[in-house]
């Protein structure tokens, strides 16, 4: 085999591949086999032997000659590869067969950048954010915790603010005409959760069971839906319900259900103190690093292929996706509502943060060679004791420590967050 090497812009080596002709033969033998073991011709049992000719006669030289290139290519590919040390960063690519015979073929093959970074980045020094978390912080932590806890009871009497409203509604224009995608029966809104249109929930405010009414509605000119935008509309509204909320009291059989550790109050706003911290803690470094890499990138000199890029757009794209369902949003109706496909989207909102991330872990990947950054197990041990500390489930206790071992996924993913820590720590004060 006969291999010529030229390394391409964005990451990519070509090679030009020319098999040797004694190969070809054998996969011809290997493509005849195949065929044999299956075909059905007269006069012959499945899986007899049948002459190369009548093989021929029966399935064209053709198409044997067809699927030997296939089998060729395929063995060509992980064989150069393998003999030219390459780790392709995303699947190769067959640019082009240059010739059958002797079988010569063009192969594109994308690997990870090389980085480049000038000595002057040791010379980057950055201020550290103090980090505070105030008394009403924590007050307001604990009312989200109330409503996302709290009952409702039907009552019959007038709508406030926090209560739930069942409604039934159709939007009309001003010339009396109904509006698409605007009916809605027995649908449930708690008022003052800003969900509805601007307006919508605070018109709710008074009304009983079985109240029917119409609310002007006038749609703010930024509004989402452009069907919509700038809109004077008019909604019939009828209340199918009232439910009057009880929100939980912050009891120790109600904390513990919360975070499966027996706390009083003052314990568990001490407890949620701490949480709050760390969450501030944990963005404030995502944010630090973010800058970090934005001057690192001024004295680093890197190429990101197309097709690893796409891969990570791709994987930023679904983690968006699934963040939507969490919160009960389908990515289909997202994109409609932003008269985007779902290429366009990828390209205009999702590709950036998916180059700026690949940028961070190559250029923070080259640091630790550089720097030989390493973590020791018990460095690992003590923040594997953090994580665990932040439950009080026994069953999810367990899961943990059976999935925070060395040579699982997510321990490995856990001592590479480490050592990005400990080389973004070395940059600021």
């Amino acid at each position: 085999m006969k291999i010529e090497r030229k390394n391409l812009e964005n990451s990519t080596i070509e090679l030009i591949v020319e098999e040797d002709t004694e190969n070809i033969a054998k996969f011809r033998a290997q493509v005849l086999k195949d065929i044999e073991k299956n075909a059905e011709i007269k006069g012959f049992r499945k899986g007899a032997k049948i002459p190369e000719e009548v093989l021929v006669r029966e399935f064209g030289e053709e198409r044997i000659n067809h699927m030997v290139i296939d089998k060729a290519i395929d063995s060509i590919y992980r064989n150069t590869l393998k003999q030219e040390n390459i780790i392709p960063a995303a699947q190769g690519e067959i640019k082009e067969i240059i010739s059958e015979s002797p079988l010569k073929i063009r192969i594109h093959v994308e690997v990870l950048p090389e980085v480049e970074i000038a000595d002057s980045y040791k010379n980057i020094s950055m201020k550290r954010a103090k980090i505070s978390v105030s008394e009403k912080e924590v007050e307001a932590a604990l009312e989200d915790i109330q409503k996302r806890f709290t009952n409702f009871y039907e009552a019959d009497e007038a709508l406030v603010m926090g209560d739930r409203a069942t409604i039934s509604t159709q939007g009309y224009d001003k010339e009396g005409k109904k509006l698409d995608s605007t009916n809605m029966d027995n649908y449930p809104i708690v008022l003052g959760s800003n969900i509805l249109v601007d307006g919508f929930e605070e018109g709710l405010v008074g009304h009983k069971k079985g109240d029917e009414f119409e609310l002007d509605i006038k749609f703010p000119k930024d509004y989402h839906n452009t069907q919509f935008a700038d809109k004077d509309t008019v909604f019939k509204v009828k209340i199918d319900k009232v439910e009057k909320a009880k929100a939980p009291e912050f009891t120790e059989q109600f904390i513990e259900q919360l975070r499966g550790k027996k706390l009083d109050l003052d314990g568990f706003k001490k407890l949620i103190k701490e949480e709050i911290h760390e969450t501030k803690e944990a963005n404030s470094r995502m944010e630090e690093e973010l800058k970090l890499i934005e001057e690192l990138l001024k004295h680093t000199k890197i190429e990101i292929g197309e097709k690893l890029l796409a891969a990570q757009t791709d994987r930023v794209f679904e983690e968006i996706k699934q963040n939507m369902a969490q919160n009960g949003i389908k990515m289909a109706d997202y994109l409609e509502s932003l008269k985007l496909t779902e290429e366009a989207y990828k390209d205009q909102h999702v590709k950036e943060t998916a180059l700026k991330r690949l940028q961070g872990e190559l250029i923070l990947s080259k640091l630790s060679e550089i720097d030989k950054v390493e973590i020791s197990e018990k460095e690992i041990s003590e923040e594997i004791e953090k994580i665990i500390a932040r439950f009080g489930n026994e069953d999810v206790i367990k899961r943990l420590k059976e999935l925070y071992v060395p040579g699982n996924r997510y321990y490995e993913e856990l001592k590479q967050r480490l050592i990005y820590r400990k080389i973004v720590d070395r940059f600021f004060e």
